[in-house]
């Protein structure tokens, strides 16, 4: 029996919930991650898992010793990771999660610079506006847009996604452009549904208003509300990064300039790993200083 295979197989069960969910991760059979978790009870001579048939439990042994086996790994995967660090440049494999909107407009252009420090680490990047799970994911590192939920994830606050209120000169040459708060009462806008139907919150100084758009249409994508806006369908509240170059190239205009929108805090979350890689801690530096408040 290959012991360290049994011992990741078992954090993946454990993970997982059940044993065909970690044969999924895994890419095998829910049978072979059976054998391997009987083997690994052999081994030990104690049981891991209390098993029925609609579900499976760690036993109090079980649960001490899946701490211990993750810190066992975690030493292993260091280990390996700086023999080869030291052998040649920073390298491997580095799988990171972003919000679509950020990564594609933002955290896209930043990896290239990122690829001249660290030339030999692949980049694997998944952009969902679902927060993914980093354990079950398997990622190094996430990029989270909100407040965080209390987690055993360490994170670093990065600079604030901004928001602004823009329209195409072709909407603004058939309505007029917003002159105050309360002129986008008027306003038909393009919304993004996964914010729901909220007013749209203005404050200037000690000033703060609330006021809600006429809902032209509603879409499940940053990008696509964009593109509405292009087309001049209606008023959009979007992420700053993501029209910046459309407004200095007069394709849209950015209503009420002087009016501040809210912002929503930024961070980068990651694993409390105690050996870390060093492509991991590479890229945790790199986006402190890309993106820093």
């Amino acid at each position: 029996m290959d012991l360290f295979t049994a011992m990741r197989t078992f954090v993946e069960v454990a993970h997982a919930g059940s044993m065909n969910a970690a044969g999924q991760r895994l890419h095998v059979s829910g049978a072979l991650i059976g054998q391997r978790i009987a083997g690994l009870e052999d081994h030990l001579q104690a049981r891991l898992l209390h098993r029925t048939t609609r579900q499976q439990k760690l036993t109090e042994f079980g649960e001490s010793y899946l701490e211990q086996c993750k810190d066992i790994l975690e030493l292993v995967d260091f280990s390996e990771g700086n023999a080869s660090d030291q052998q040649q440049e920073v390298q491997g494999r580095l799988r990171i999660a972003a919000p679509m909107s950020f990564g594609t407009m933002a955290l896209m252009p930043a990896l290239r610079d990122f690829g001249e420090i660290a030339p030999e680490v692949d980049i694997e990047l998944t952009l969902s506006d679902t927060n993914e799970d980093l354990i079950a994911g398997r990622f190094d590192a996430a990029f989270r847009i909100g407040e965080l939920e209390d987690s055993d994830l360490h994170h670093v606050k990065l600079r604030p996604y901004r928001m602004v209120i823009c329209a195409s000169g072709d909407y603004l040459g058939e309505h007029p452009a917003p002159q105050t708060p309360s002129d986008i009462e008027r306003c038909r806008a393009i919304l993004f549904s996964r914010t729901g139907r909220k007013p749209w919150r203005f404050k200037q100084g000690a000033d703060e208003q609330s006021w809600t758009p006429q809902t032209k249409i509603s879409v499940n994508s940053g990008q696509a509300v964009r593109v509405a806006a292009l087309a001049g369908m209606g008023v959009a509240m979007l992420p700053e990064v993501l029209v910046r170059q459309d407004i200095s190239e007069g394709k849209l205009v950015q209503l009420l300039p002087d009016w501040d929108l809210p912002e929503q805090p930024m961070s980068l979350i990651y694993h409390r790993d105690r050996y870390r890689p060093q492509r991991v801690t590479k890229f945790i530096d790199f986006a402190k200083s890309a993106f820093k408040t």
